[in-house]
Order: structure tokens, then C-alpha cells, then sequence
């Protein structure tokens, strides 16, 4: 049963990266932005400290833990760093969880154990230029050839697109079959035929890499077909809801960092001989923001226990929503105490 407080095990991982993210992450932030630098040596370090493994059995080179850990993961980079957070969050749970569920062993083997170790980064290719959350309207084709596939196609908006080791690309096997006729396809980026169009420049999450990515006549092996043919729209459908609990922890995540931020800034600000913190018009916006905070988190935590136990379609989209929203209204009202 779920309960409303985390275990010792859960603590002590909050602890731990909440304590990597302020002394590794937090002082090289502003070069990081400042250079649009994702920092591969701090994912190798991550998953050197098997951070990258919660959610995933030891056999795989996992920590084991749960859905609970991996968003703590991501909530504690992200009150660091939104962009970083958001590659993350790319790597272990889209990157990472249809390898998982639906992968070979040896699929397993060449490319969800390096890539929990921190030595391969993933990527998931899905978005195009003319679909996004209707993934039954992708254009990437993939035809079979004997003992390969023939991959054509674009990606857009892929997140670690242009630095990724592999990418998991959906592709129509057979067109005429809408959704249904998806397959997915583990690639080595490496593979001829694949390329990366080009960098999207981005208002902000500048540690955080994104591509545009072509494929022409990218000839892969039938080995690489990921959970069997056609069977890619139902593995989609499923990783992007562990994708919008992950999700949910980011926004929570920069909803805690901008409330501490105020917080801060209101006890020391004075304005007519008191701290702006002990006037009522900001205790209120302080107090609706811890509020909002508190609730976004809690929701995410249900999501997350649900998604373990089988459950949570509904409740993923929830908290993804309700989360994001949070984020907006949090980090407003923060401008706005520092504008006091």
C-alpha cells in the first residue's frame, strides 16, 4: 500500500543525489548554459554510481528500487538544472524501459547495460516533423530486405539526438495499417545512413542536446527489430507513460527550486524596515506555492507507484499536466517576490 512518506532506502537516494547535484552539477551550471554543453562526464559519473540503474534489476547492472527513485533521480537534477534533467529523463526512461520490457537479451546486453553503466546515452526517435503525440501519424518507413530493414525517414525535436551512442526509432513496417503497423528499431547511431540534420537552437534546457535526424536507405539488421514486428505502437504508448511520470518529477523538480529561491530572497529583502517575507500579500503567494509544490508532488509519487504495480495510464497524464502547470505558476510567482 502506498503510504505518503519514503522509506529509508528512498531518503537515503534523495540524499545522495540531491548531495552530487549541488557539489558536481550546480557550480558548473552557468558554463553550461553560457556554452549549450550537455555534460557527459557528469552522466558517466552517474552512472558509475549506479544512479542511472534505479528502476532496473541488478542482472541488467541495476540498482533495483523503483519508479519512486528514478523520478527522485530526475527531480533532484532537475532543482539543479531543468535541461540536464530533461536528457536524463530521456536516457532512463525513454532510452532505457523498451529495452527493458520488450528487448532480446541480447538487445539487453549490447545496449541497456552499457547504457545503465553511463557508457552508452540513448535517445528515443519518435517526434517528426509533422507528429507528435499522434504517434500513429509518423512518416518513417521501414522496408524489409531478406536479412535487413530499409529505414527512411526524419525525426524532429529528439532529445540527446546528436550525441546519443543508440536511438530507438519508430517506424511503419506497414503503412497500411495505422498504429498498428509500427515497429520499433534499436539503432547505433553510427550506422550509415543515419545522420543528424541539425542542433535545434532552444530558448533555454541548453545542457540539454537536441536534433534534428535524417535517415536514407539506413539499412539495419533484422536483429535490431525491438520486440517483434508491429508490435512498436504498443511499446510506444507504453514507455511514454513512465515518460510524462519522469516528466512530472522535472517540473516538480524547478517548482521546488524557484519556491526556495523566493523564500530565500523574501527573508532577506527588506522593504520599510521588515523583511518582504512578513507581509501578508507574500505570505500568501508563498504559501500557495509550497501548496502547489506539495500537491504536484504527491501526484507524481502516486503516478509513479501505480506505473509499478501495472497501473496509471490516467494518472501519468494527471500529474504530467498538473505538474507542468505548477512549474509556470511556481516559478511566476517567484519573478514576481523578486521583483519586491
Amino acid at each position: 500500500m502506498l503510504g505518503f512518506r519514503l522509506n529509508e532506502e528512498q531518503e537515503s537516494f534523495r540524499a545522495a543525489v540531491r548531495s552530487f547535484a549541488e557539489k558536481s552539477l550546480a557550480p558548473r551550471v552557468e558554463e553550461l548554459e553560457r556554452t549549450e554543453t550537455f555534460p557527459m562526464d557528469l552522466f558517466r559519473a552517474l552512472g558509475r554510481l549506479g544512479y542511472l540503474g534505479v528502476g532496473y534489476p541488478e542482472e541488467y547492472g541495476g540498482s533495483g528500487g523503483d519508479m519512486v527513485m528514478r523520478c527522485l533521480l530526475i527531480e533532484e537534477i532537475a532543482r539543479v538544472n531543468c535541461g540536464f534533467a530533461a536528457a536524463l529523463l530521456a536516457h532512463v526512461g525513454l532510452g532505457c524501459i523498451p529495452i527493458f520490457r520488450f528487448g532480446t537479451e541480447e538487445q539487453k546486453r549490447s545496449y541497456l547495460v552499457p547504457a545503465i553503466r553511463g557508457e552508452k546515452l540513448g535517445a528515443f526517435g519518435l517526434s517528426e516533423p509533422n507528429s507528435g503525440s499522434d504517434a500513429a501519424s509518423i512518416r518513417t518507413r521501414a522496408e524489409r530486405r531478406g536479412d535487413v530493414y530499409l529505414i527512411n525517414g526524419t525525426k524532429m525535436f529528439i532529445t540527446n539526438g546528436n550525441i546519443a551512442d543508440y536511438c530507438l526509432v519508430a517506424a511503419y513496417t506497414d503503412p497500411a495499417q495505422r498504429g498498428s503497423g509500427i515497429s520499433m528499431f534499436i539503432v547505433d547511431t553510427r550506422t550509415p545512413g543515419f545522420s543528424v540534420s541539425r542542433k535545434l537552437k532552444k530558448t533555454g534546457h541548453h545542457t540539454s542536446e537536441t536534433a534534428a535526424l535524417s535517415f536514407d536507405d539506413m539499412k539495419v539488421p533484422a536483429a535490431a527489430l525491438l520486440g517483434g514486428i508491429e508490435g512498436g505502437f504498443k511499446q510506444v504508448t507504453g514507455t511514454l507513460e513512465g515518460g510524462r511520470i519522469t516528466h512530472a518529477a522535472r517540473s516538480v523538480g524547478v517548482s521546488q527550486a524557484a519556491f526556495e529561491a523566493a523564500l530565500k530572497y523574501a527573508k532577506e529583502r527588506e522593504q520599510f524596515g521588515q523583511p518582504i517575507a512578513k507581509f501578508q500579500a507574500i505570505k500568501f503567494k508563498l504559501a500557495r506555492m509550497a501548496m502547489e509544490v506539495e500537491t504536484a508532488r504527491t501526484m507524481m509519487w502516486r503516478a509513479a507507484w501505480l506505473f509499478d504495480q501495472g497501473y496509471s495510464m490516467r494518472e501519468a497524464a494527471m500529474a504530467k499536466l498538473f505538474a507542468s502547470e505548477v512549474a509556470q505558476r511556481v516559478t511566476w510567482e517567484a519573478v514576481q517576490i523578486h521583483g519586491g
